[in-house]
């Protein structure tokens, strides 16, 4: 189990430059981008831009963030922002890349580059909104507006549908989205972008949240407009009509849905009997505090880690010194150093310093039959080791005794942990946010049943439960990116989409010549968010905060916690706990389908 004192500990650790006796002066911030005649780089339409930032960090280009895709468009207004940390007392430069989209991978190198801007963070705050013209090679404009993000507010839930929309389509009915604008001093701020509804007049758009900060910037009164429009796949998109608003009107539809006509001037100037293009119908909204990971954890929220290692044949033979697995005498291997990159910041945050570590691939004793879950002490009962020279320790003596085998096989581990998170939910509407647990697995290379862990993560996605992945070796990670789905929805093989995106998955090569708190940042940076996902999409705020725990022990080998805290040991790597019946509805209660990506 794990306390985790979030702005003495964990900033401290993953963020060294931060802590808590700094004068640095740190905003968060969100840069809404739109760009102005873009090249076309496409011979039968137009181009699909996509803007990536990126800050210039220890002496390189470093990505921060990018926005959506916007298809068949040379004046994008991306409704996607990409949030950054101000600070004013330093100069952060700014780079601005404009991509043309035209393949499905993650990677911008192999798509048209479009032009680029340079600026520093500080010009696009104090000139906000800050517009320059692309160079190298591109045409048009880049307009940055910076929004200081509120680290406290609400999170709204909002779930809209049409009704008798206009027929924009010759042969066919609209394909109707919904764009969601704030007023600002001078115009109008686009902040959401819902996806298309092909071929529909009655449209049922996919639930959405939004900040009330990003709204309405936590102001009821602030209008607030909505249009409708049809899409068409050339880009040029027909206006349906008009409705404005207010977030104090749409609270009304808390318990009724509100519905209000949308206008189109334009048919209002030519027809005197014209009364609407249709109607837009909020069909229900929810409104939630929304909770810092720090209330959770000042609420009594554990965290729960554990470390899995593939002790699959591709590592080599352990005894040879190019197996990833070789005990090299001056030189700790990869699996080790991962484990105590990553483990070191972690074990500061744990309660008792106890860590279940797991194995998979291996042939072990006494029957030396296959097995995808064993403990690293063989002790099924107790798998704690104390503290991360203990998991270490199990590590090396585990070693020696097992046979490496195959196939890499990482859903049985998976599952092995979404058991006890199960666990954990089912008591959630006695204990509230209570528990949350985190699998730390070390592997080699690309899994062998790929599907049956995209249907395992899909589950876990529904659970309180996050999962990181760090692949050691020089093998090809290039299919493992799918599983960390930062710019699209995971989905099980049957289509099921995932709830939110739990996986992190970084090659440790890219981290061997940084120091072990920059794997640690990068691998743990999502935690946080991905814990408040959870507890928003169940809508459980955080407990009371609780009194300080007693100081706890140094941990010993002579004194392990039993397996798992007030959990009895599965018998059976089953998806779920045993005696427990996995939700029957494609969503648990609750629980909102993710919404489709934007234009």
């Amino acid at each position: 189990m794990i306390f985790l004192y979030w702005r003495t500990l964990f900033n401290m650790s993953l963020y060294p430059s931060i802590s808590p006796s700094s004068n640095e002066c740190v905003t968060a911030v969100e840069l809404y981008i739109k760009c102005r005649n873009l090249v076309n780089k496409d011979l039968m339409s137009l181009s699909d831009p996509l803007a990536a930032v990126y800050l210039f960090e220890r002496g390189s280009w470093n990505e921060v963030g990018r926005t959506e895709k916007i298809t068949n468009s040379l004046n994008p207004e991306f409704s996607k922002p990409v949030p950054i940390r101000y600070y004013f007392e330093e100069v952060q430069k700014l780079k601005i890349c404009v991509y043309d989209i035209d393949n499905e991978t993650s990677t911008l190198s192999d798509d048209d580059f479009l032009g680029e801007i340079e600026c520093s963070l500080g010009q696009v705050v104090s000139c906000s909104p800050f517009t320059k013209t692309l160079s190298r090679g591109g045409s048009g404009s880049i307009t940055v507006s910076a929004e200081e993000l509120s680290e406290a507010g609400e999170i709204i839930t909002f779930n809209f549908s049409g009704e008798n929309l206009d027929k924009k389509d010759f042969f066919g009915l609209s394909d109707p989205y919904i764009e969601i604008f704030r007023q600002t001093q001078s115009n109008w701020q686009l902040v959401h972008r819902t996806e298309v509804i092909k071929n529909n007049l009655n449209p049922k758009w996919k639930p959405f949240e939004l900040k009330a900060q990003t709204l309405c910037k936590g102001d009821r009164q602030l209008k607030i407009k909505i249009d409708c429009y049809d899409w068409d796949s050339d880009g040029s998109h027909d206006f349906i009509g008009s409705c404005v608003t207010t977030l104090g009107d749409m609270e009304k539809a808390t318990d009724k849905s509100l519905s209000w006509p949308l206008m189109n001037p334009k048919k209002a100037a030519k027809k005197s009997s014209y009364k609407n293009s249709g109607k837009l119908v909020l069909r229900s909204i929810r409104v939630m505090k929304l909770t810092s990971f720090l209330e959770y954890i000042f609420g009594g929220m554990q965290i729960n880690f554990t470390v899995a290692v593939d002790f699959t044949g591709s590592n080599g033979n352990p005894r040879k010194p190019d197996s990833l697995h070789y005990m090299d005498p001056y030189q700790p291997n990869q699996y080790m150093q991962a484990i105590r990159a990553v483990g070191n910041v972690c074990q500061d945050y744990d309660s008792d310093k106890y860590f279940p570590a797991l194995g998979f691939g291996a042939k072990i004793p006494p029957s030396m039959q296959v097995s995808h879950e064993f403990p690293l002490n063989f002790n099924m009962q107790n798998p704690f080791c104390a503290g991360i020279d203990g998991v270490l320790a199990a590590y090396q003596n585990c070693l020696p005794q097992i046979q490496l085998y195959g196939p890499t096989n990482a859903a049985p581990t998976i599952n092995h942990v979404a058991r006890f998170a199960y666990s954990a939910q089912m008591e959630e509407p006695q204990k509230g946010a209570h528990a949350y647990f985190i699998l730390l697995m070390l592997t080699d290379g690309v899994l062998t049943d790929m599907n049956d862990t995209r249907s395992a993560i899909v589950q876990a996605s529904y659970l309180p439960m996050s999962l990181i992945i760090v692949g050691v070796g020089n093998a090809d990670f290039t299919n493992m990116n799918m599983l960390d789905a930062d710019n699209d929805i995971l989905r099980d093989p049957a289509g099921r989409p995932a709830a939110r995106d739990i996986v992190q998955f970084v090659p440790f090569r890219e981290f061997a010549k940084s120091t072990s708190i920059e794997l640690a940042r990068h691998v743990l940076a999502e935690i946080p968010k991905q814990v408040e996902g959870y507890y928003r999409m169940r809508g459980i705020p955080a407990n009371p905060k609780r009194a300080a725990p007693p100081p706890q022990p140094a941990p010993s080998a002579a004194a392990p916690a039993p397996y798992p805290h007030n959990t009895q040991a599965p018998s059976a790597p089953a998806p779920y706990p045993q005696n427990m019946q996995a939700p029957s509805a494609p969503y648990p209660q609750n629980m909102q389908a993710p919404s489709a990506p934007s234009l």
